[in-house]
């Protein structure tokens, strides 16, 4: 633990905690700062002026990174019939009914993300009470309730990733590895952030993006400047 913290310790050296640096400064001062022997992921951190207390302040989406996350996700699908054909075409790791909602409640979880088509939304909300918790329900504003599960599979496969606004305004996003290009992990950045501007809710007063910050899985938080995407 002394060595991790002296690491840490010098990685906290080269990022001057007072500044607001552009994003591709940031980024590359992200995986300078990243010292783990393994490949870290870069996490976009941003403070929304927002009251999640209200309904029409709740923000929650999915999208698309350019660039991926460097991570390939495991997604099971609920679908029968054709559906589940589909998605056992389009490279779904898991696909049934029944079948997998029995060994779910049995405490499985070998998976990272659940789609499920609609017809059987009855029988996937029995699973509420445990994937609810961990943020693996299925969810329309997600585009995990669907019945273009190709597109869903596809999507999830290439890269998506959901966002989802805390009780203090805050939203959490992997938005790439270390071993990134920086280039690349600047571009998943603006992609996030503009998905953020375009979802601002109406009736957000004031400053909607307040802070933003990028950070590595072992490493410390690098403020970005935020003020040419304030709205």
């Amino acid at each position: 633990m002394a060595n991790k913290g002296k690491k840490f310790e010098d990685a906290l050296k080269l990022v001057d905690r007072e500044k607001a640096y552009d994003a591709q400064e940031a980024i590359e001062l992200v995986k300078k700062t990243a010292t783990a022997n393994f490949d870290e992921t870069v996490e976009l951190a941003a403070r929304l002026g927002v009251d999640p207390k209200k309904a029409d302040q709740q923000i929650r989406g999915a999208v698309v990174l350019p660039n991926g996350t460097g991570k390939t996700q495991r997604v099971l699908v609920f679908a029968k019939g054709d559906k589940a054909k589909e998605a056992e075409a389009a490279g779904a790791d898991y696909v049934g009914e029944e079948d997998l909602i029995n060994k779910i409640n049995q405490g499985w979880f070998d998976f990272d993300v659940v789609v499920a088509t609609p017809d059987m939304m009855a029988q996937v909300g029995k699973l509420g009470r445990v994937l609810g918790p961990k943020g693996l329900m299925p969810n329309p504003k997600t585009g995990t309730v669907t019945f273009e599960v190709e597109k869903a599979v596809n999507e999830i496969k290439a890269g998506k990733v959901e966002y989802r606004v805390d009780k203090s305004g805050n939203i959490h996003v992997p938005i790439g590895k270390v071993s990134f290009d920086t280039d690349k992990l600047v571009e998943n950045f603006s992609t996030m952030i503009e998905t953020l501007l375009k979802v601002k809710p109406s009736a957000s007063k004031g400053t909607y993006v307040r802070n933003v910050s990028v950070a590595s899985t072992m490493g410390p938080g690098v403020k970005v400047n935020s003020s040419s995407f304030k709205h």
